[in-house]
């Protein structure tokens, strides 16, 4: 799940309402945790499904290729890093 997709919830709020957090997070659901705004840990469940972990996998890369700009022979690429 990107971060996105994760609520965000305060650290007082966590502690408060954790039972709450937990039954959500059984659900699929996960959660950033923030302290003064920052985000300090994540909640979310144990295991995630292949296809969800691959689904982050290439949204990631999607974002990544969005923030290089110009345009690149990929095969080239690959292969000046072999001769590395």
């Amino acid at each position: 799940m990107s971060q996105s997709n994760r609520k965000q919830v305060t650290a007082f709020d966590a502690k408060t309402h954790l039972a709450s957090l937990i039954r959500d997070v059984e659900e699929g659901q996960s959660f950033t945790i923030t302290r003064r705004g920052k985000p300090v840990a994540r909640l979310e469940p144990v295991h995630k499904a292949a296809a969800e972990v691959t689904s982050e996998l290439l949204e990631g890369f999607r974002a990544m290729r969005q923030r290089v700009k110009g345009s690149g022979d990929i095969r080239a690429l690959i292969e000046e890093g072999r001769k590395h």
